[in-house]
């Protein structure tokens, strides 16, 4: 149901903003003004999860965090120099890095629980 898909949308959309405050901070800048920085990369992230509901997915799993940080991190990355704002090789590079780790991190923990969870039933 797309009820059940609102948690795993609700951790990417986080973890994108914990990514943005990151950077921000990691810069010297406020992260009262993460927004500024995250508005690409969620829109991305929204783009991405309409991908992985026509894909019929639930979001948890390895296919839905691959769309997810792909489309989150190269769409962000788009929508940030469509919007006027300059993205230097390193931030590409940091961005993709941090946000696979994040999009797919989560989600191999998710399965690793589901995993023993299922072990222990």
């Amino acid at each position: 149901s797309s009820m059940m898909r609102l948690v795993p949308l609700g951790l990417d959309l986080l973890f994108v903003l914990i990514f943005s405050a990151l950077g921000r901070m990691s810069h010297g800048e406020s992260p009262l003004g993460v927004f500024v920085t995250a508005w690409p990369f969620l829109v991305a992230c929204l783009v991405a999860w309409v991908i992985i509901a026509a894909l019929g997915d639930m979001g948890t799993g390895w296919r839905a965090g691959v769309v997810s940080w792909l489309v989150t991190w190269l769409g962000g990355i788009a929508v940030r120099l469509m919007s006027g704002t300059s993205a230097a090789v390193a931030f590409v590079l940091v961005a993709g890095g941090v946000l696979a780790l994040f999009l797919l991190g989560w989600r191999t923990c998710w399965t690793l629980i589901k995993r023993r969870r299922a072990a222990q039933a």
